[in-house]
């Protein structure tokens, strides 16, 4: 039997939530991804570990979100514990190998290729295992054509947003570009929804997993505590906020002289001018002939 499915049970109250989570992880996450680049390579993974875990926190909070608005008629929907968290660290995991190619490698060529391909392949990868984690009485069935959208979508928005990280123009310019990766990885979201297809065997109830409102709070205690405190964390960092690009400071170490610092070098010999060059004097003929 084919099951009817309802994506906005909750009108567009699950949509809007769901799109603020996505933007406040891809804000924090990208200011972390723009001030590892104005910092020494002994902080760099410190800022980097905190940006992959609030864009991987934000858009796993953004999926979970969304999915309360989600229902199919005439079966439950159940979620497996194990399955789910195993999402949120497969996005954490996977945001953070593309964050860290991008913060050492530079937002350009390859570097930016390869870490927005691995990020975006993380953003769906959170969301397919996510969705694995269902326990209904039926079968979910997914059109190909439409999944491969989603992760094209998913990875042209993680490369994007991760090229305006790179560029350090200022807050308002990763603001925009959090904005645009909440609207894309949202998108991404509904986009895979779109591909699904329920039937339903109209049998039992799932016999395990828990309801959709058991995970509602230690989903939104976990993650948003994460992310207010990453948010206090940029909120005190006068650079990060104002914005402010500034030459990255060199780790002085033995041996290695410091960027801006001239290195004495030995002195050449001057050269004397002729002038200044004495040279014996020739004996002069005399002018008047000689008898020899």
């Amino acid at each position: 039997m084919q099951g009817t499915v309802d994506g906005f049970s909750y009108g567009l109250v699950t949509p809007l939530v769901a799109y603020l989570m996505a933007c406040l992880g891809g804000a924090l996450g990208l200011r972390c991804t723009t001030r590892s680049m104005q910092v020494t390579r002994s902080w760099r993974p410190a800022w980097l570990a905190l940006g992959s875990a609030a864009i991987g926190s934000g858009i796993w909070t953004m999926h979970f979100v969304a999915m309360m608005g989600f229902t199919i008629e005439h079966t439950p929907i159940r979620y497996d514990w194990a399955m789910t968290f195993a999402s949120l660290a497969v996005a954490v995991v996977m945001v953070g190998v593309g964050i860290f190619i991008v913060g050492h490698r530079g937002a350009r060529g390859t570097a930016l290729f390869t870490g927005g391909t691995i990020t975006g392949l993380g953003i769906a990868s959170m969301h397919y295992l996510g969705m694995a984690g269902m326990r209904l009485d039926g079968q979910l069935e997914y059109n190909t054509f439409t999944v491969a959208a989603s992760v094209v979508i998913a990875m042209a928005a993680a490369t994007a947003a991760l090229w305006a990280a790179g560029q350090v123009r200022g807050f308002l310019w990763s603001l925009g570009a959090s904005l645009v990766m909440g609207l894309a990885v949202t998108g991404m979201h509904y986009t895979g929804m779109a591909a699904l297809d329920v039937h339903v065997h109209g049998t039992t109830d799932p016999a395990s997993g828990g309801a959709p409102a058991e995970l509602l709070a230690p989903m939104l205690i976990g993650p948003l505590a994460f992310l207010l405190l990453a948010a206090v964390v940029v909120l005190f960092d006068p650079l990060m906020v104002l914005g402010r690009p500034a030459g990255v400071p060199v780790e002085h170490k033995p041996g290695v002289p410091a960027h801006g610092e001239r290195v004495p070098r030995a002195r050449r010999p001057v050269h004397q001018s002729p002038h200044h060059m004495r040279r014996p004097l020739a004996r002069r003929r005399p002018r008047t002939p000689q008898n020899h």
